[in-house]
């Protein structure tokens, strides 16, 4: 499931187990098309009330694939066609109030995304990266031992070891290793946009 439909369910979860009323229709439709099983199925009607089969059924969509959400949605269509509204409409709220992506926040001109960062690039990130420096280049697809040997050939400046690692990155993926893989990379590892920024802006 989509992680903004999760947390939307999340957000939603004591308001749905006070509205929602678990019906066969619901859970039949949800069996139908493959997102609960018999198991689901059983879980939810040993429960002793309504509002504990609503929360249990919120328990399990989550797990259930990126198609559940919607599948969830349609089958509130007939008898709760109001919750699906509600649901839907705080969705659309939540994308209009979504920050921009993450390039933008970088300040990172869209003519870069796609090319090789050059040495000079990877020299001034190596200078600003700090512990988090060893999950960039893991996230990169480096190994461990590929770390050991950055430690190991450069043992008494940081700033070499992580220069070492990403000029390794760069060789052996050549083209494909862009500015925009790296952004991921660094995203991933929390590196402050203003970081970023000072980099390739």
């Amino acid at each position: 499931m989509d992680p903004k439909h999760r947390q939307l369910l999340r957000s939603q979860r004591l308001q749905l187990a006070d509205e929602l009323l678990v019906d066969d229709m619901i859970i039949q439709y949800l069996y139908q098309e493959e997102i609960l099983t018999e198991s689901h199925l059983e879980d939810i009607h040993t429960e002793s009330s309504n509002r504990k089969k609503v929360l249990k059924l919120l328990d399990i969509l989550p797990t259930r694939g990126p198609h559940a959400f919607h599948h969830f949605i349609q089958s509130l269509e007939k008898e709760f066609p109001w919750i699906k509204d509600t649901l839907l409409q705080r969705l659309c709220a939540e994308d209009s109030e979504s920050p921009p992506p993450f390039t933008v926040q970088c300040g990172v001109p869209d003519h870069i995304l796609l090319t090789v960062p050059t040495t000079m690039h990877l020299n001034q990130l190596a200078a600003r990266l700090g512990p988090e420096w060893r999950s960039v280049l893991l996230d990169l697809g480096l190994s461990s031992a590929d770390l050991y040997r950055c430690c190991a050939d450069h043992q008494l400046a940081v700033q070499s070891q992580v220069l070492a690692g990403l000029v390794m990155w760069t060789q052996r993926n050549g083209r494909e290793a862009t500015v925009q893989r790296l952004l991921q990379s660094l995203k991933t590892a929390d590196v402050p946009p203003s970081v970023i920024q000072q980099v390739f802006a």
